[in-house]
């Protein structure tokens, strides 16, 4: 049962740790500094910086939207990168993440809609008709992230951000082979890492130039908009896409649940969602929002679907039930009736493929 800090109010969609509730957030102006002070405590544990650095006479990191100025004793606020003379470390040449093989189909994000997971744009970008069964997706697990979610599901990943692991693109090369039929970069985040990621993904193209192999992205969006459309770029040329996780509408509920604001991340995916006719079939762009008890609700997926819509209401959409994990361990399950209607909220707005996700972790009314 968690405690609003600033109103009294006891109820258990309050997160304990973030100390404010919804209503809270939105309306009253000091909700800033408790939510500040979560978020800086929660980095502080895994040696992060609590706040992208500013250093004067740093380096400019354009990498993600946090435009850390690096000091020679800073790191960004990844907390991967650093000063190294005149120059950042983890470029192109070289990532820190991890990677293993997934059987076709996967639990990705778009695996409703994607070639891989449905056969959609065969036979140019996929090897079978449906599902593709007997190959596999190189999935690329990037160890750095520009967003600070409380409810992060793959948190651990913050202690290896540290342990500079150097994984370079020609090892990582060696992991594709004929049965590799697609890549996928998630974390973590791809924002943090994406030049790396860019031009590991052109090698790769390059050494499977006479068969398919699909580009995929799975991101929070919030990334330099030039290395955007490289990344796009290579999406929709091999039959991928760039699944975008919209945290939340709100900008104050989403710098609540993230950290950050989301000013980029949704100028970014306008920017691509723009696009999505150029190959409806696989869709280049999906998008998902994971429904968080108490704070990202219908009333935010019905903003999300809304601006969606507006674009293009072909726009494959999930919607995505939340699991109690990391700093917001003691919110619930989200249950059928909340999931049902955000589902309804998004349908309202006139999208035309909207899904429900991780379904099994779905409570009762």
């Amino acid at each position: 049962m968690g405690l609003c800090q600033l109103c009294g109010k006891k109820n258990r969609d309050i997160s304990s740790f973030l100390g404010v509730c919804k209503s809270c957030i939105i309306e009253k102006d000091e909700a800033l500094e408790h939510i500040e002070k979560a978020h800086e405590l929660s980095r502080t544990k895994f040696g992060l910086p609590k706040k992208p650095p500013k250093s004067e006479g740093g380096v400019r990191c354009n990498i993600c939207g946090n435009e850390c100025v690096i000091g020679d004793l800073d790191r960004g606020y990844c907390g991967l990168r650093e000063k190294e003379k005149h120059f950042l470390t983890y470029t192109q040449d070289y990532a820190n993440l991890q990677f293993y093989h997934d059987p076709l189909p996967t639990n990705c994000v778009a695996d409703w809609v994607c070639a891989g997971g449905t056969g959609t744009g065969y036979p140019k970008h996929a090897y079978r008709k449906g599902p593709e069964y007997g190959y596999k997706n190189l999935a690329v697990f990037f160890c750095a992230c520009s967003f600070n979610c409380l409810y992060c599901q793959n948190w651990h990943y913050r202690i290896e951000t540290k342990k500079s692991i150097r994984v370079s693109k020609e090892t990582l090369l060696e992991e594709i082979d004929d049965k590799t039929s697609c890549i996928c970069f998630f974390g973590g985040d791809p924002s943090c890492q994406m030049p790396f990621a860019i031009a590991f993904s052109k090698l790769a193209l390059k050494k499977s130039k006479n068969r398919i192999l699909r580009i995929c992205f799975e991101t929070n969006g919030s990334m330099n908009p030039a290395l955007l459309d490289e990344a796009f770029e290579l999406c929709l040329r091999s039959g991928g896409c760039i699944k975008f996780d919209l945290k939340a509408y709100d900008k104050k509920i989403h710098r609540a649940i993230t950290g950050m604001d989301n000013e980029l991340t949704f100028a970014n995916f306008i920017s691509v969602a723009k696009r999505f006719s150029l190959r409806p079939e696989p869709p280049p762009v999906v998008a998902s929002t994971l429904v968080v008890p108490g704070y990202v609700e219908e009333d935010e997926i019905a903003k999300i679907a809304g601006l969606i819509a507006e674009i293009n209401d072909k726009i494959p959409y999930a919607i995505l039930a939340f699991y109690p994990h990391f700093y917001m361990n003691d919110l619930p399950f989200v249950s059928r009736d909340l999931i049902m209607a955000c589902f309804e909220a998004a349908k309202a707005q006139g999208l035309k493929n909207v899904r429900i996700g991780n379904v099994h972790l779905i409570k009762g009314s």
